[in-house]
């Protein structure tokens, strides 16, 4: 069985002298030089790790960063860099890797022009964004040359977590052992609580109503939607008045999730159920959970074995166009 894995990280070599030099809030975890080894990797450790675990192809997106304390023409920069290293190591084994592009997202007119950039490069084939910018949502009227390029060039857009902002960091997770703190407000739980929020918000605020061919990817299992779908639709959703289709239809329609970071089947059965087979992606989220995991996960899954072949690759090979 053919095994694509979508939410898969690197780390440039720009961006770590940026994360060495001080200049990133990036999360503790990036930090940590044996998640950078592997982060840094672009050949044989990862294909060695992948080939151990039965993995054929890693879709590849660079690791979040926090917030940057650079200019922002050298961020741009900096993300054409990484884009262009991503894409060196694709060429070197495009059977093996493709690509999503990071956008310069502070500042949105030249995301949209690194999007279409990147999408000449080998291998590339969406766009990854990590949480809000400078405190925004992706559903803010700022961000809207990303939206309409997304929706032009007909790829979808990867929402991944992002560090939140200082005050909500500080009025939601504050107040304990610093690392118990770091882990409440990011992969614990608030980098998946602020993710549903996301997607909830470019519903609401009718982004899939004047795009309605815009699809989006997240990850974790559907950050919590699927589990809260039946509440938003039972009290959120009858308040929503200004949009052309029920509320939950947009997410079923307009959202992909994958399973990265999760590795169990009550998650993966719960999101069967409430956005179905053809809706779910494999994912590992390497290196910061193992290959081997994800395999473990994956080959015993308790579903039947055409949505296993589904979630395993053909819809991976459908959403994102692989070949």
């Amino acid at each position: 069985m053919r095994t694509i894995a979508i939410e898969e990280h690197f780390l440039s070599t720009g961006f770590k002298a940026v994360l060495h030099a001080g200049q990133s809030n990036s999360p503790t975890p990036t930090m940590l030089s044996r998640i950078q080894e592997k982060l840094s990797d672009l050949g044989d450790a990862r294909l060695r790790d992948m080939d151990a675990n039965g993995i054929n192809l890693q879709v590849i997106s660079h690791t979040a960063m926090g917030v940057l304390s650079v200019p922002q023409e050298q961020e741009i920069e900096l993300v054409r860099e990484a884009n262009n290293q991503l894409a060196a190591a694709i060429a070197t084994h495009p059977e093996r890797f493709a690509g999503f592009a990071t956008l310069p997202m502070s500042s949105p007119a030249a995301a949209a022009d690194e999007l279409a950039r990147a999408l000449r490069l080998p291998g590339f084939k969406a766009a990854m964004i990590n949480g809000t910018t400078q405190g925004r949502f992706l559903d803010n009227p700022h961000f809207l040359p990303i939206l309409e390029q997304a929706t032009a060039l007909q790829v979808p857009i990867y929402i991944h977590p992002g560090e939140p902002p200082t005050v909500v960091r500080d009025a939601y997770y504050g107040g304990f052992d610093p690392a118990v703190s770091f882990s409440l407000a990011t992969a614990g739980w608030g980098w998946h609580s602020e993710v549903g929020i996301h997607a909830l918000r470019l519903i609401l605020a009718g982004v899939f109503d004047r795009f309605p061919d815009l699809q989006i990817i997240i990850g974790h299992m559907g950050e919590m939607l699927p589990f809260m779908l039946d509440r938003i639709s039972n009290t959120l959703a009858p308040l929503v008045k200004n949009l052309k289709r029920p509320l939950p239809e947009y997410f079923l329609n307009n959202f992909t999730i994958t399973t990265s970071g999760f590795f169990s089947d009550p998650p993966l059965l719960l999101a069967l159920q409430t956005v179905g087979a053809d809706r779910i992606i494999f994912s590992v989220d390497y290196p910061y959970s193992g290959n081997e995991q994800g395999r473990a996960f994956l080959d015993h899954a308790a579903i039947s074995p055409a949505d296993k072949e589904k979630i395993s690759h053909l819809n991976a090979e459908r959403v994102l166009k692989l070949g």
